[in-house]
């Protein structure tokens, strides 16, 4: 009885992961606009992972397509949240904020910055401890170029 239930339970999840049409909507090459020319400045790190999240939109080629440039200055900072009673950090906070310009033929579109910030534990493993810190900041820069991208569709439909 139950490798029947296993297997008819296996069937439906084989049928509902394959009918499902799932699609990231940051990954469409169907948008109204191209990048043409991306400067970064600040951190490396931060901007090789926002560069590599607009680079899907840059240079499409399209003469009917709006072309926009994009200057991106990034800081990141790391601050101790709370210490023990020894004096020891037992929570930190990474902070990146990101000011970025769209601009269309030498005109200022859009003037923004994003701040983005996380709290998370010490570790006694100085190798965990920076993994971590590795993770949270690629996720932070991504959530980044993703509201970069927003806000660029955002401006083409005004």
């Amino acid at each position: 009885m139950n490798k029947i239930l296993a297997k008819t339970i296996i069937l439906f999840l084989l049928f509902g992961i394959t009918s499902c049409s799932y699609k990231p909507i940051f990954l469409e090459k169907n948008y109204g606009f191209e990048i043409r020319e991306i400067s970064l400045v600040g951190d490396k790190d931060i901007n090789r992972t926002i560069q590599s999240k607009l680079k899907f939109i840059k240079n499409n080629q399209d003469n009917k397509k709006k072309s926009y440039n994009i200057n991106i200055e990034s800081t990141k900072k790391k601050d101790i949240v709370s210490k023990d009673s020894k004096g020891d950090p037992v929570k930190f906070e990474i902070s990146i904020l990101v000011e970025y310009r769209v601009t269309n033929d030498n005109d200022i579109l859009l003037d923004n910055k994003i701040e983005k910030k996380n709290i998370y534990n010490n570790d006694s493993d100085p190798f965990k401890l920076e993994q971590t810190e590795n993770i949270i900041l690629q996720n932070l820069s991504e959530s980044v170029g993703d509201a970069i991208i927003s806000s660029i569709i955002n401006l083409d439909d005004n």
